[in-house]
């Protein structure tokens, strides 16, 4: 259900490649809540994935660009305004790689070529959009920008690697250029820190469905889907959440808060028995 909460509002979306993308379901209810926008990934994604039908579903143009490149965003930013006619109110930086991950390396054995990448692509890339806006004046007064991250920034989650790293950055330069817009021209900077979502890039973490069993049975209210996550986006973007700015807003079911949990305990439990005999009937409720 449409309640125009983004009537008369242009933005720019990153990283939507295929249904199952959060960036994808932010586009399509951008466009349902009235948004007119560009969606933007990199070359090689828009030729592997399915970003053009999501451009002609939502009447948005599709422009490939390399976000770490300087260059390519400044035509980004400038012809975005240009087929938009006007300012930008809202971004998303839906953005996240790590070539130690594809490659396997343990954490303890970074390649630090690969980790520059990773930090590159999946944090750095949120400063250089802020201050290619910034140096254009591009986005309107009272504008939001998000980055979507994740609590492995704050928690150590085995298998999540470098990429942990990156997310730290990534609230940081949200918490430092939030500070900077916000004064000159009242613009929003926050993070979401969203659940493990079954992504193209949440697929390539170790251990990945292990992880989203673990966070199901720990939040009170589940694990937040794509859908759901695309709705406090849109919230985020709208007038509602004009004074909400520097923070990183945990979406998670209430995983962040929670230490253990019964339905999290009851498996534990279970996965004493392991090594135990064929036969046991050990109650291991208070090993």
């Amino acid at each position: 259900m449409s309640h125009n909460l983004l009537k008369g509002k242009r933005g720019i979306i990153f990283g939507a490649l295929n249904e199952q993308s959060i960036a994808w379901k932010v586009a399509e209810r951008a466009h349902e809540e009235g948004a007119i926008f560009t969606l933007t990934n990199t070359p090689v994604a828009l030729r592997m994935g399915d970003t053009n039908k999501l451009g002609e579903k939502c009447n948005a143009e599709v422009i490939g660009v390399d976000a770490t490149n300087v260059e390519d965003l400044e035509m980004l930013i400038s012809r975005s305004m240009e087929i938009l006619g006007g300012k930008i109110d809202f971004i998303l930086h839906s953005i996240g790689m790590s070539p130690n991950v594809r490659k396997g390396k343990h954490y303890s054995e970074l390649d630090y070529n690969l980790l520059d990448k990773t930090l590159d692509v999946s944090a750095i890339s949120f400063h250089k959009i802020l201050q290619v806006c910034r140096k254009q004046d591009a986005l309107n007064r009272w504008a939001s920008v998000l980055g979507l991250s994740y609590i492995a920034a704050q928690r150590t989650l085995v298998g999540y690697n470098d990429m942990a790293d990156a997310k730290s950055l990534l609230e940081s330069i949200a918490r430092s250029f939030g500070y900077i817009y916000g004064r000159e021209r009242n613009v929003r900077v926050n993070t979401i820190s969203q659940s493990p979502t079954p992504t193209t890039a949440g697929g390539g973490i170790k251990g990945f469905d292990g992880l989203l069993d673990f966070s199901e049975r720990m939040s009170p209210l589940g694990n937040a889907t794509a859908a759901e996550c695309a709705d406090y986006c849109i919230v985020m973007f709208s007038d509602l959440t004009k004074k909400v700015t520097m923070q990183n807003l945990f979406h998670d079911g209430g995983f962040s808060n929670m230490g253990m949990s019964l339905r999290a305990m009851d498996q534990y439990n279970k996965g004493l028995c392991d090594d135990c005999d064929p036969d046991c009937n050990k109650d291991h409720k208070y090993d």
